[in-house]
């Protein structure tokens, strides 16, 4: 056998082997009571926004695509699905402390206002969580309204 056939076998042979370790899945069956949605006066637009942009990696709750059972792109999406959650996790913003919230809520503003939120490679797999400048005010409005609801200046 050539060297470029026992090569080959050898990288199918571990394509199939990476097959067997998968990640956790971030699935919950129901929403705390620290979630965002328990939390903060969401309307329909933003909670449709909150769902298609920004729920897989930033919730206790992840609706995993196909290609995900595949590894290493299921590693890559549990790796960006845990640092999500460690920069904004929405299921446990009631956790944070007043301040924390309200930073949060500005850092969600500016990052969809910059475009640096949802990921490219995030919309490039998902087309529905592209935002429109239409839906990109809804969401800096809903939040900077919501900033101010909880600081207390109306």
């Amino acid at each position: 056998m050539s060297f470029t056939k026992k090569l080959l076998l050898a990288i199918g042979i571990a394509f199939i082997a990476i097959q067997f370790v998968q990640p956790a899945h971030n699935k919950s069956d129901h929403a705390l009571s620290t979630d965002i949605l328990k939390i903060v006066n969401i309307p329909d637009s933003v909670n449709a926004i909150l769902k298609n942009s920004c729920y897989d990696c930033h919730s206790n709750n992840t609706v995993y695509p196909w290609y995900s059972n595949i590894q290493p792109m299921g590693w890559l999406m549990a790796n960006h699905i845990k640092q999500g959650k460690e920069a904004l996790n929405f299921s446990e913003f009631g956790s944070y402390s007043p301040r924390r919230q309200l930073s949060k809520l500005n850092a969600i503003a500016n990052s969809i206002r910059d475009d640096i939120m949802p990921l490219s490679s995030y919309k490039l797999m998902h087309k529905n969580a592209h935002l429109s400048t239409n839906k990109k005010t809804i969401f800096i409005n809903w939040a900077q309204q919501s900033k101010d609801s909880l600081s207390g200046i109306n």
